[in-house]
C-alpha cells in the first residue's frame, strides 16, 4: 500500500509561521541605525502603520523618505532536514497513479519512500492538488543524502538531493528579507529604469548603480540569458525607457510603468501593437530587439508556436516575422536567413541588406523572415517612405502613453491586488500545461525573490529576499512573499526577475548574498533610485 500523503500547501498567511529575529550584522555608513537588543519572538503581523510593523528589524535611514529595514523569517527550530527526490522523466511532481508506480519501484529496490501531496497556495487562481511528490530519507546533512541519491542512481532510478527547507511547508524554512521604503511625500529623488550602455548585453546592478550614482538599486524585469532564446540582455517582456519603447510586451503579463519621477508606480496588465506601413500596405510587426522567430516567455502574435500566451521560461518559435531594432541596441544586428530594411531618421528606406549590421543613429533597422521577408522585399524598396506605428494598451483596452520621461518594466505575475494575495497562475504562464513541476519548482517552492509594491499612502515597497542557501536563507514562494508584502500594507505588489539574478545596492554597494556560485549576475536592467 502507499505511504499516506502529506499535505504541503503553504501557509495562505506569514503571520501564523514565521517568526521575527534580527539580522544586525550591516551597517551603512553614514546613515541612521536603529537596532533592538534582542531577537523578536512575536509573529510577524504588527497592525497600522508600515514603520511600526518593522519595528524590530535593523532599520536604516538612507535619506529622508526612503527607509531600510532588514529581518530574518524562520520557522520552527528542527523543522527542516535534507532528503531526496525521485524524479520521473526529469519531473518532480507526478500524478497520484504514476506517484504510486515510482513510489513502488524505489520500494521494491530496497528502499522506505514516502509520498507527498502538493497543493496550490491560498491566494493563488487555481485550486486542488498540483502533484505529488515521491521522497525517501530525512537526512542531518547533504553528503548522506547525496549517498543515499548516488544509491538511487545505482539501482536505475534518476533523484536529486533536496532540503526540506525549501518546499515552502507552513512551519518552516529561513528567509533573510530586506525591505527599502520609499515615500513619495518626503524623497526628493527619482525612480528610474535603466538597462546601462546597451539594451543589448548584461551589466551588474553594482554596475548600474554606480553609474547613476544612485542611493538604492534592484535588478527589474525579465531578460534574455543565452543566445539560443534571443538577444543576452534584451527584455523577455515589455520595456521602456526614457518613453522609448524597446521591448515588446509579454502580451497580458503585468508590468510596472513609471511615470515621471517614478516614484507613483502603476501596476499594468499591457499588449503591444506594432505595425509597418508603406507604399499603401500595412504589416505586423512582431517585436522589437530581440532575434526574429524566437520568441522568450511568449505571448506574442501571428502564430506563434507553442502557443501566443505566456510561457515563463519557454522560448516560442514563429518562421514568419518582421521585428524592429533600435539604435539603443547597442550591437549590430543578429545574422541569419532573411532580410533587413535599414531606414534613416526621416523614416525612408536606405537600402535592403542580409540580416546582420549596425543600426544607423536616429534609425531604425527591420528584420523580416519568411512571410515578413516577402513583405519588406514587395513593400520597402530603396527611398521609399516607411511609417511605423505602435500601441500600449492595458488588458482592458486603455491606452498606455508614454512622455520622454516615462518608463516600463515588466515581471509577473502580479502578487497583491486590490489589498488581497492575488498570484494567477495559469494566466501569467508560470503554470504550464502538461508540466506539474514548473509552477511547483519555479512558485510554490522557495527561491531568491524581488517584489515591488505600493501601500495606501502612495510608498514604495521593495522586497527581497535571499534563496537557495540552505542555513542561511531559503527564500520565499511566490505566495509567501504576496503574503509578506501585503502584511506590510501593500495595496498593489508584482515579482519582478529573482533567482539568481537577484540584487539589491545601496550606494554602489550589494547588499544581498547571490545564490550563483560565481556571485553577483549580470542582468538586462535595474531600478534606479537617483539622489
Amino acid at each position: 500500500m502507499p505511504h499516506p500523503r502529506a499535505s504541503l500547501s503553504p501557509s495562505p498567511a506569514l503571520t501564523t509561521v514565521l517568526t521575527v529575529t534580527l539580522a544586525a550584522t550591516f551597517v551603512i555608513p553614514g546613515s541612521a541605525t536603529h537596532r533592538a537588543d534582542a531577537a523578536a519572538p512575536a509573529a510577524f503581523s504588527l497592525p497600522k502603520t508600515l514603520p511600526e510593523q518593522l519595528s524590530d528589524w535593523q532599520h536604516d535611514r538612507l535619506a529622508p523618505g526612503v527607509d531600510l529595514y532588514q529581518g530574518t523569517l524562520s520557522g520552527r527550530p528542527g523543522a527542516d532536514h535534507w532528503t531526496v527526490t525521485v524524479r520521473k522523466d526529469g519531473a518532480v511532481l507526478h500524478s497520484g497513479e504514476t506517484a504510486d508506480g515510482l513510489a513502488d519501484g524505489v520500494r521494491a529496490a530496497g528502499f522506505a519512500p514516502r509520498t507527498e501531496e502538493v497543493r496550490w497556495p491560498a491566494g493563488s487562481d487555481r485550486r486542488g492538488t498540483v502533484g505529488i511528490r515521491v521522497r525517501t530519507g530525512t537526512y542531518g546533512g547533504r553528503e548522506q543524502a547525496d549517498n543515499a541519491r548516488k544509491e538511487l542512481a545505482a539501482a536505475g532510478f534518476d533523484a536529486v538531493s533536496e532540503w526540506t527547507g525549501g518546499d515552502g511547508a507552513p512551519g518552516t524554512g529561513l528567509a533573510r528579507v530586506k525591505v527599502a521604503v520609499i515615500d513619495p511625500r518626503a524623497y526628493r529623488g527619482r525612480l528610474d529604469a535603466g538597462y546601462g550602455t546597451a539594451v543589448a548585453g548584461r551589466e551588474k546592478v553594482t554596475d548600474l548603480a554606480a553609474r547613476a550614482n544612485s542611493l538604492l538599486a534592484v535588478n527589474a524585469g525579465f531578460f534574455v540569458m543565452e543566445e539560443k532564446d534571443g538577444v543576452p540582455g534584451a527584455a523577455a517582456g515589455i520595456a521602456a525607457y526614457d518613453g522609448r519603447l524597446q521591448s515588446a510586451a509579454t502580451n497580458g503579463r503585468i508590468a510596472a510603468v513609471l511615470r515621471g519621477d517614478g516614484l507613483r508606480p502603476e501596476f499594468r496588465h499591457l499588449r503591444t501593437e506594432l505595425t509597418v506601413a508603406a507604399g499603401g500596405a500595412r504589416e505586423r510587426v512582431d517585436g522589437i530587439n530581440r532575434v526574429p522567430g524566437k520568441v522568450r516567455n511568449c505571448g506574442g502574435t501571428g502564430g506563434d508556436v507553442p502557443t501566443e500566451r505566456p510561457q515563463h521560461d519557454v522560448t516560442c518559435t514563429d518562421p514568419d516575422e518582421i521585428v524592429r531594432f533600435t539604435p539603443e541596441l547597442g550591437a549590430g544586428t543578429p545574422a541569419g536567413p532573411g532580410v533587413e530594411a535599414v531606414l534613416n531618421s526621416a523614416g525612408r528606406v536606405q537600402q535592403l541588406r542580409p540580416r546582420g549590421g549596425p543600426v544607423p543613429e536616429g534609425g531604425t533597422v527591420l528584420a523580416g523572415i519568411g512571410a515578413g521577408e516577402r513583405w519588406l522585399r514587395d513593400h520597402a524598396a530603396p527611398g521609399s517612405a516607411v511609417r511605423l506605428d505602435e500601441k500600449i494598451t492595458d488588458t482592458d483596452g486603455r491606452p498606455v502613453r508614454l512622455t520622454a520621461h516615462d518608463d516600463i518594466v515588466n515581471g509577473g505575475p502580479e502578487l497583491v491586488r486590490d489589498g488581497k494575495v492575488a498570484v494567477d497562475y495559469a494566466a501569467d504562464g508560470i503554470e504550464h500545461a502538461g508540466d506539474r513541476s514548473f509552477a511547483y519548482t519555479w512558485g510554490i517552492r522557495r527561491n531568491p525573490r524581488m517584489v515591488l509594491g505600493t501601500d495606501r499612502a502612495g510608498r514604495i515597497i521593495l522586497l527581497t529576499s535571499a534563496g537557495r542557501q540552505p542555513g542561511y536563507s531559503d527564500g520565499l514562494g511566490l505566495n509567501e512573499a504576496a503574503a509578506l508584502i501585503k502584511s506590510l500594507g501593500a495595496t498593489q505588489a508584482m515579482n519582478l526577475d529573482g533567482g539568481g539574478s537577484v540584487g539589491m545596492a545601496v550606494n554602489g554597494r550589494l547588499i544581498t548574498t547571490p545564490s550563483d556560485a560565481t556571485g553577483e549576475r549580470a542582468v538586462g536592467d535595474a531600478l534606479l533610485l537617483t539622489k
